[in-house]
């Protein structure tokens, strides 16, 4: 792939990522924004400290809640593109949109979802100032070695492919991928500092709103980014040519100015 389609591809995926963390935007202010309300409101009961707010909450949950997502969508956005950049043509013969979606469903699990399993996301009030250095290390330490299990999941499952058939390979690299975050759940630290009178359903609310964010931003990229992408590496296509060709199946990578 030429500097030229990763530079276009790169710009799509900024403007993908940007229209995805407006969607978020919307799912983090409405179903996110309640239940830290409440956690704050159990901080501030619990607690005999009350210092003066640097930043007011309700800057906070609105210009500062929609710089941090705008942001991290755009930056987002970026890296998404650059790694299906090198995708492209090595998870499959799939088309431009059916690429984008895997990315995207992969990347959602892959960096979310099991990371978030082992140490789910947790409201204001919860957990020890302490230690916040050792839990977020951990926390990226379990992301590193899902993206990492799930990099060699796709490797193996390629190399099986030859021998046991397609869907017998993919079977068996799921298999060895649960094996694997299995174990690494196993050894790595749990971390449970949740305060024992702190509601479990407004913990539960937030975990749920937490997920279904990460879940819009993962999900709109995938469907925007695979449509900007169709039309930069198939710019020779009709518009009826280029949805017959959006599943995938036969299509591979582009030619001439693609892979």
């Amino acid at each position: 792939m030429n500097s030229a389609t990763v530079r276009n591809l790169l710009v799509r995926g900024m403007l993908a990522g940007l229209a995805a963390g407006l969607l978020a935007l919307v799912v983090a202010y409405f179903l996110g924004e309640p239940p830290v309300d409440s956690a704050i409101a159990y901080e501030e009961g619990h607690s005999h400290e009350h210092g003066v707010e640097a930043v007011s909450r309700t800057m906070q949950s609105t210009a500062g809640l929609s710089t941090g997502v705008l942001v991290y969508g755009i930056a987002f956005g970026g890296i998404a593109a650059l790694a299906y950049c090198f995708a492209l043509g090595r998870i499959g013969r799939f088309g431009p949109r059916a690429s984008a979606l895997l990315l995207a469903g992969a990347g959602l699990v892959a960096v979310y979802v099991v990371p978030f399993l082992k140490y789910p996301a947790n409201p204001p009030s919860v957990g020890e100032a302490d230690t916040i250095g050792r839990r977020t290390a951990l926390y990226f330490l379990m992301m590193v070695l899902s993206v990492l299990l799930a990099i060699a999941t796709v490797i193996l499952g390629k190399r099986l492919a030859p021998r046991l058939g397609n869907w017998n390979a993919t079977l068996a690299a799921g298999a060895l991928f649960l094996l694997a975050a299995g174990l690494a759940y196993a050894f790595l630290p749990a971390v449970d500092e949740v305060p024992k009178d702190f509601s479990p359903s407004l913990l539960w609310r937030f975990r749920l709103a937490a997920l279904a964010v990460q879940a819009t931003l993962w999900t709109a990229f995938g469907l925007v980014f695979g449509v900007l992408a169709e039309r930069v590496l198939t710019p020779g296509r009709t518009a009826g040519e280029r949805r017959a060709a959006g599943g995938g199946g036969a299509g591979g990578p582009p030619r001439g100015r693609g892979v």
